[in-house]
């Protein structure tokens, strides 16, 4: 006997919605995923699902899996007008039961008459999946298997698994959070020193294993004491935020860039000669030179420092921060706002 037939429904409601808890209950978001689109859709005889996450930072819906055997929207706007029925669930946080998919102007998926091979029927239900009170995704569930409409034996389902999904995959955001704070930096969200150690011990066991030189380029943020004592300890992480952004959107997607101490930075470049690190290195300085920084009205303007140097995998970490750090010292007695590269039989 179906369970929403059952003379002791929550004693069976229970026994199918226990499994899925279990599965559920992990820190892998693929599986999560796997759960929601598979078997999720069993417990209300639905025959399509999609899981969505909310990114609420572009203010978009992004699909993370779905069982549709035909494409359906990849991304959804939380700026809809007039809104999707994912968006009207996401602020209202309830689960909704629609009865005819097409009586919306722009569905989340497509018209059934649309895809008369794929749909038999027009209802849907559109779960807002909730975690600490915040919506984090939305789980449709589609095209009911041996009727026409999805009930409130249903309903009642989809909202225990709003709470228990989002539960699961507010977890996953978290640790993920943690994750990466762990290994970044918290006022510049760059790489921290500890992760700049990581990837430096990684790259050269790489260029060891399969050859190339790797460069490093050692930013010194210049005068940033006077700004602190001038203008204060936030405008001088003003500074260091504007500072960091540049650099930044200098290097390569493959590059790490990193916090390194309290006023330095760091960037590993993979496979780069010093000719190329210097290119990059001069663009840093240029642009930091040609960007000042508002505070209270008052302009202040910023320069870096920088030293680089090219490695083998002969190199062991700590000589490649100290032969780089060295050509940092010599561009600081320069004048700063310049450059200067590492050369053993120069450099003291």
């Amino acid at each position: 006997m179906s369970p929403k037939r059952c003379p002791y429904y929550s004693t069976c409601l229970t026994s199918l919605i226990n499994p899925l808890a279990h599965k559920i209950n992990c820190l892998d978001m693929k599986k999560i995923a796997a759960v929601c689109v598979t078997d999720v859709p069993k417990t209300v005889n639905a025959r399509f699902a999609s899981l969505y996450i909310l990114d609420e930072t572009n203010k978009i819906l992004r699909l993370q899996k779905c069982n549709h055997p035909y494409l359906i929207n990849k991304i959804v706007s939380l700026d809809q007008n007039p809104p999707s029925p994912m968006v009207i669930a996401i602020k209202s946080k309830k689960v909704m039961v629609i009865k005819d998919i097409d009586t919306y102007t722009e569905p989340v998926i497509r018209k059934a008459s649309e895809n008369t091979e794929n749909y038999r029927t027009k209802s849907c239900l559109i779960v807002p999946l909730i975690c600490d009170d915040m919506v984090i995704g939305v789980l449709n569930l589609a095209d009911k298997v041996e009727s026409v409409d999805f009930d409130e034996d249903d309903l009642s389902v989809a909202e225990l698994l709003s709470q228990l999904i989002g539960t699961s995959i507010g977890n996953v955001k978290l640790f993920e959070k943690m994750r990466r704070q762990a290994k970044t930096d918290g006022l510049t969200a760059l790489a921290n020193h500890r992760t700049f150690y990581e990837v430096l011990e990684k790259e050269l066991w790489r260029s060891k294993r399969y050859g190339g030189q790797i460069a490093l380029i050692l930013i010194d943020v210049d005068n940033l004491k006077q700004i602190n004592d001038n203008f204060g300890h936030r405008a001088g992480d003003k500074a260091i935020k504007s500072i960091s952004r540049i650099i930044k959107g200098c290097v390569r997607q493959i590059d790490t860039a990193a916090r390194y101490g309290g006023d330095e930075f760091a960037v590993i470049l993979p496979n780069t000669s010093i000719e190329e690190a210097t290119v990059v290195a001069q663009r840093m300085v240029d642009v930091v030179a040609n960007s000042p920084i508002k505070w209270n009205k008052e302009q202040i303007d910023m320069s870096v420092s920088i030293g680089l140097g090219q490695y083998d995998a002969d190199t062991s970490p700590e000589d490649v921060t100290s032969s780089s750090d060295k050509a940092l010292y010599v561009a600081k007695q320069a004048g700063k706002n310049t450059i200067r590269i590492f050369e053993p039989s120069t450099t003291q």
